[in-house]
């Protein structure tokens, strides 16, 4: 193999950066030569954002520890899926992106992205181009990969801000109730509720009652425990209850996620009594430098992107669970997501933390 590209698909998220300089990297070390696909498939389709440009050793230096990533990225940037110039609905343009890969020379693609951009992995490798996928995304629920680039970033910053708001709801004796990003899966929610010491934690794989939470705040008014915290998932929704949606999906996006945070506060003002304010923190989770366990996690896993490769293996997503990294066919990470497991929620009920059941 002597050329091989790299793209980030889907939302940004903190360790991008490292994982595209250790595939630069990598490869530059086997004697490969490196591009990098700006903008998603938008840079092979089109030209659009830039088109592809090389990375040698010295356009990657010194970008480990910025948030965000060097080469764009689109939500909107489906091949199987291309809205056509001008027109309406969808169009298969798979084709066109081998076609452009041939074009460039580019024998093998490492795609470093969630659960849509691994779909699209295991389509285009389904097609014949050799395709390693490496798992990113804040949400934490890729089956399979362990580690998710992007995650610990998210959870640290969620920690600190609740931290925070212990403050002003100790200070004003308020419901602070925290609205964190992880769509229909509520990872960031638990891990950050836990570790920021939340009274309340309402997740997507729970329905809640907010009887329940009146409950728990009841109580501790009772004990005057006036630092009452509730943070909340953004796919979490009452019992018997429908999902907030901010904006409809509409072709080319799925739907927005959002105001459950300030529902749950308006519902808790009233059965409490209690001044009630909703934070939503939104994408600020997603930005920012990542934390070192992102960095050494991105830098893991495009390294074994690369050895995969160097070993003719494509087809796969590079996982990392605990100190040992691995891979999986890319099929069977694009057909599902994983939720929150049960170890980790008997963890939250024995500490006293209300679920909202």
């Amino acid at each position: 193999m002597q050329r091989i590209a790299v793209m980030t698909g889907g939302g940004d998220a903190p360790g991008l950066n490292a994982a595209l300089r250790a595939v630069a990297l990598a490869a530059h070390g086997r004697g490969w030569e490196c591009l990098g696909v700006r903008a998603s498939f938008n840079g092979l389709l089109d030209n659009g954002g830039g088109g592809v440009v090389p990375l040698p050793p010295d356009a990657v230096q010194g970008i480990g520890h910025l948030g965000g990533t060097i080469l764009g990225t689109t939500n909107r940037a489906d091949p199987f899926r291309w809205p056509p110039p001008g027109g309406r609905g969808e169009i298969d343009r798979s084709d066109d992106v081998l076609a452009a890969c041939a074009r460039h020379g580019i024998e093998a693609l490492v795609m470093i992205g969630g659960d849509g951009t691994l779909r699209i992995a295991a389509g285009l490798h389904r097609k014949g181009l050799p395709v390693v996928g490496v798992p990113k995304t804040i949400d934490g629920d890729v089956a399979g990969a362990g580690v998710t680039l992007g995650f610990a970033s998210a959870v640290a910053f969620a920690t600190e801000a609740i931290d925070r708001l212990h403050c002003s709801a100790q200070s004003h004796r308020r419901v602070m109730v925290v609205e964190v990003m992880g769509r229909y899966a509520g990872w960031i929610a638990l891990h950050a509720g836990l570790a920021g010491g939340a009274h309340a934690i309402l997740l997507p794989e729970i329905p809640f009652d907010l009887a329940a939470v009146t409950r728990l705040l009841a109580e501790r008014d009772a004990r005057n425990r006036p630092d009452d915290i509730v943070v909340v998932a953004e796919g979490a929704r009452p019992v018997r209850g429908q999902l907030f949606v901010a904006d409809p999906a509409v072709p080319g996006r799925s739907e927005r996620l959002g105001g459950v945070g300030a529902h749950v506060a308006r519902q808790l003002e009233l059965l409490t009594g209690k001044e009630s304010r909703a934070v939503v923190l939104g994408h600020l989770l997603r930005g920012g430098s990542p934390v070192a366990a992102d960095r050494v996690a991105a830098l893991r896993l495009g390294d074994a992107a690369v050895q995969a490769l160097a070993e003719g293996r494509a087809g796969v997503m590079m996982t990392l669970n605990g100190d040992v990294p691995g891979a999986i066919p890319l099929e069977e990470v694009s057909t599902w997501r994983v939720p929150v497991d049960h170890p980790l929620l008997r963890t939250a009920r024995s500490l006293g933390v209300c679920l909202g059941e």
